[in-house]
């Protein structure tokens, strides 16, 4: 093995290793993970929030065993499949070791270490993004058509993923329009691969069509309830400390790409970073659906600095920046301490702005941590009541939302498949089942409240238990059991089914 793949290897090799030492056991999987762990129990051509391709994965991770060791592989893979997609784009580049080790320093220490703790799509996503950029430089390189096929099936399986990906599809159009690589678009293989594209996106978009367009419902939700709370320069701001340590790098390639000679032809990079972060910042989207956008620059950087500097320091320091500026952000940025150890300290996460959710307030955890407790007790608590039920086959548990049917159904011991009106769970009721007792799951405690609302169809109701662990996003939730039901159930789930589909 040459000195180039032992390097790859360690780099890899540390990238898994790092996935799994930057969680400490206190915290469960994260809320979102359930819902997608879910989806894997009922595929489809498309879901409520995303296409098609997480609930692959979340089949596949049932048919291992479901372990959160198997769940958190995945985004760890995808972490390291794009380390390797950058270090191919280096070498496609003319990058030599150095270049490929630099692009490596600054892609292993970054924010993909958090982002690839989390099964979503959103790992996967940077991946794509990554690997289209790749193969629309390696088709400029070489103009072998293949290489436009390929970027078709990228496209296509990143849309398939998240639809984040047509953002790298606007930056992209525009750029090329304004530079000499206008010309790619005279090429009848262009036309030919985006058929392709949308021959293999048409199941989904089917999906869509049939099912009223849910996309378009949840982003209108998602604009009204999180999106009008992003700050535009927040956003900005974010942008600076995904790569904190790769900005020089980041810099560079920019630089190269408006005055280095052997990148005159890739110089539509330079354009399609500017119009993408533009649109995002007009959409006020979240911080984290740019990520993809930044790993080819960090490529770009990497052979430009390997080819201008030769003083051995510098070059060292280039390699040990993102490695120094990684160790402030180890103490911030992963769920790595106690929740008493943040809450007893919180300042260092509140001037990051980390404790900001996103309902514009400060709390006492990130949210993302707050999200990823509390679960196990739940769905612990759910199936002592459920065990308890006089007729557990006619009892429905019914959840306020997708987190807490996700986290249940993972954990529970006793089979409980519980549901809720929220997000893809309104399409997964069985009624085909007569259901006599509700097991109700209620966020916020607000016990008499729900004894007067639904008590009253019942013959007995009472609080069973709740979330008593303080530093959980759920904390307070209560579990509610209601006996032997003096309406019809089915017909009331149905009716409220129909009202709140899309």
């Amino acid at each position: 093995m040459n000195q180039r793949n032992t390097l790859l290897l360690t780099v890899i090799v540390l990238k898994f290793l790092l996935q799994y030492f930057l969680i400490i056991p206190e915290y469960e999987l994260h809320r979102d993970e359930y819902l997608h762990l879910d989806q894997g129990n009922h595929l489809a051509w498309g879901f409520v929030s995303v296409p098609p391709v997480t609930s692959w994965i979340a089949w596949l991770i049932h048919a291992l065993g479901k372990g959160e060791w198997v769940v958190r592989f995945f985004p760890a893979l995808w972490g390291a499949l794009t380390i390797l997609v950058v270090w191919k784009t280096v070498e496609r580049l003319g990058g030599g070791l150095y270049a490929c080790g630099l692009a490596a320093s600054c892609m292993l220490f970054s924010v993909l270490l958090r982002l690839n703790q989390l099964f979503q799509p959103n790992s996967f996503d940077v991946l794509c993004w990554t690997a289209l950029y790749y193969l629309l430089i390696s088709f400029i390189a070489s103009t072998d058509r293949r290489w436009l096929y390929g970027l078709a099936a990228v496209f296509a399986l990143g849309f398939l993923n998240k639809y984040n990906i047509i953002f790298a599809a606007v930056g992209l159009l525009p750029a090329i329009l304004l530079t000499s690589q206008r010309h790619l678009l005279l090429n009848k293989h262009i036309y030919l691969a985006l058929l392709l594209a949308l021959l293999l996106i048409a199941p989904n978009l089917i999906w869509q069509y049939r099912n009223n367009f849910p996309v378009l419902h949840h982003m209108q939700a998602l604009a009204e309830t999180q999106l009008v709370n992003v700050n535009r320069m927040d956003f900005l701001k974010e942008q600076l400390l995904f790569f904190a340590g790769a900005l020089p790098v980041i810099a560079a390639g920019l630089f190269a790409l408006c005055s280095h000679a052997a990148f005159v032809r890739y110089r539509l990079f330079f354009f399609t970073i500017v119009i993408t972060l533009a649109t995002f910042t007009y959409l006020r989207a979240k911080g984290y659906y740019a990520i993809g956008i930044y790993p080819v620059y960090i490529a770009f950087g990497a052979v430009y600095i390997a080819a201008q500097v030769r003083a051995r320091w510098l070059r060292g320091a280039f390699v040990l920046l993102p490695v120094v500026l990684f160790i402030p952000l180890l103490q911030v940025a992963f769920p790595n301490k106690t929740p008493e150890r943040i809450v007893t300290n919180p300042e260092p996460y509140r001037k990051l702005g980390l404790l900001r959710w996103e309902d514009g307030k400060d709390h006492q955890l990130p949210q993302d941590f707050a999200d990823m407790l509390g679960w196990r007790e739940l769905a612990a608590k759910v199936d002592a009541a459920y065990a308890a039920a006089p007729d557990p086959e006619s009892t429905i548990v019914l959840c306020d939302n997708y987190g807490q049917a996700g986290a249940i159904n993972y954990y529970s011991k006793m089979g409980v498949k519980a549901v809720t009106f929220n997000a893809d769970y309104v399409n997964w009721f069985d009624l085909n089942q007569r259901y006599k007792h509700l097991i109700r799951v209620k966020t916020g405690g607000e016990r008499e409240e729900e004894m007067k609302e639904t008590g009253p169809l019942f013959a007995t109701g009472y609080a069973a238990d709740s979330v008593t662990n303080r530093f959980a996003r759920e904390h307070g939730t209560v579990v509610f059991v209601f006996l032997d039901a003096r309406v019809d159930v089915n017909a009331r789930l149905e009716k409220e089914i129909a009202e709140e589909r899309w």
